[in-house]
């Protein structure tokens, strides 16, 4: 008897990393702030890479995003700014999340203290 094997292969989600806050800076300008971000990921091209940030409130309320319009392959970590962004009154704390163009917002999240 003759036996003949089959490998199937079934195709599966690569799963990307996410991209990783690595600093924030934070001034107060008036009644706005502005954040410096710096990120790192492993950008491949536009296929793969960190396409935008946020500053959330401890509920998830989001107080601004910047949206990052290209990959930065050859420029890991890369700080990008954004002004003007309206922080409640009373509110001392505030987070950094990251997004992909592949996976979305990232579960982690970054700390900043506006004291």
């Amino acid at each position: 008897m003759r036996w003949t094997f089959f490998t199937l292969f079934l195709a599966t989600p690569v799963l990307a990393d996410d991209a990783v806050v690595e600093n924030v800076e934070a001034r107060q300008s008036g009644a706005a702030w502005s954040f410096s971000v710096t990120l790192s990921h492993g950008d491949t091209g536009w296929d793969d890479y960190a396409d935008g940030w946020r500053v959330v409130s401890e509920d998830g309320t989001e107080l601004g995003m910047r949206v990052l319009h290209h990959p930065h392959v050859t420029e890991q970590p890369f700080t990008r700014s954004l002004s003007g962004v309206e922080v409640p009154n009373g509110l001392s704390t505030v987070y950094i999340e990251a997004r992909t163009n592949v996976d979305g917002w990232g579960a982690a999240r970054y700390p900043v203290s506006l004291k």
